[in-house]
């Protein structure tokens, strides 16, 4: 599985080759009680919710410019966004550690932001050939449930990796999301299954996963622009040299989202570049939020911009405007 997931496993979390420029900003306060107020009226012409994914921001965190503690202030003052989505890896030693998620929870009650999701990697392959590492990786995922919980969000966003033909991964990844999703149950929360990479980025396949798993707190998170099932090996081992590779085979993301909507439990907003009508030069939002309003959704759409031509900051309050525009003009 070519996955951003699988990357990083295989270049160690001090991602020592890593070089950024600056993306981030000093933080602004939105101001006054108005500018809130202002802000949530905006959204609620929406038919949808927006978050941030903590992902737009993984070159600030891993550079260290951006703090993963400061990461709901950054999304509430610098943005305006008040609902945001972890990256386990920010924070992978701590989700045992109450002291830690404890204070994770403060800033972001005393701020008014909501904790919706964690994105689970690094845990294992929930597919994988080996019943016994699947039952390992099962089981590695319990903290971040428990942790989910603790901080309040709804899901944790999980991968179905795995080694084999496609009818033998899609057989294992039932089997352990069904086992994790009965665990996660008495928790109150649910799994997202994200299009990320291999066989999981064809939209077919993984809509006859969740059909097999069939529970009701077992879901999609349809990644918009991560349709790509077979990309080119990166030239270096760093986060940058994979997001520079290039897509041998390409789920068509149109088809895969429409395959997917019926069981999203959130859907995630890939952004990369935009034109001078602040338009998405890559993917076709417009027809992509029609088919996320056809589907009934009335859930998260969170932020996740992944390009290079623009800061952090200003690829995700693009992304951010156009999503707006283009949700209040599908309401009309």
């Amino acid at each position: 599985m070519t996955s951003r997931k699988k990357f990083i496993q295989h270049i160690a979390l001090g991602l020592a080759g890593i070089t950024v420029s600056p993306v981030v900003l000093p933080l602004r306060s939105c101001g006054t009680k108005e500018s809130e107020r202002n802000a949530n009226e905006a959204e609620d012409d929406l038919f949808f919710r927006i978050s941030l994914a903590e992902w737009s921001l993984h070159r600030a965190i891993f550079s260290k410019q951006l703090n993963h503690l400061d990461f709901p202030r950054y999304a509430k003052e610098k943005i305006g966004i008040d609902a945001v989505e972890y990256v386990n890896q920010f924070f992978a030693d701590k989700a045992n550690n109450q002291s830690y998620l404890r204070e994770m929870k403060s800033r972001c009650d005393d701020l008014g932001v909501t904790s919706v999701l964690i994105m689970c990697d690094l845990e294992g392959d929930l597919g994988d050939a080996v019943p016994a590492k699947r039952r390992e990786a099962v089981e590695n995922h319990y903290k971040w449930v428990e942790a989910a919980q603790f901080l309040g969000c709804h899901a944790i966003r999980v991968n179905a990796a795995g080694q084999g033909t496609a009818e033998e991964v899609a057989k294992n990844a039932t089997e352990s999301l069904t086992q994790l999703a009965t665990f996660a149950r008495d928790y109150g929360i649910s799994l997202v299954v994200e299009n990320h990479g291999g066989y999981s980025s064809d939209g077919a396949w993984l809509r006859r996963v969740m059909l097999a798993v069939d529970l009701p707190n077992c879901g999609t998170l349809p990644d918009i622009g991560n349709f790509c099932i077979r990309r080119s090996e990166p030239d270096a081992k760093t986060i940058e040299a994979y997001l520079n590779t290039e897509c041998l085979e390409e789920y068509n993301r149109y088809q895969g989202t429409e395959e997917l909507m019926p069981f999203a439990k959130g859907v995630s907003a890939k952004t990369y570049d935009f034109d001078d009508d602040g338009n998405e030069t890559s993917i076709d939002y417009r027809r992509i939020l029609k088919l996320v309003r056809d589907s009934g959704f009335t859930g998260y759409v969170g932020i996740e911009y992944e390009g290079h031509s623009l800061p952090a900051d200003e690829g995700i309050a693009k992304t951010k405007a156009m999503l707006e525009r283009i949700g209040r003009e599908l309401m009309v």
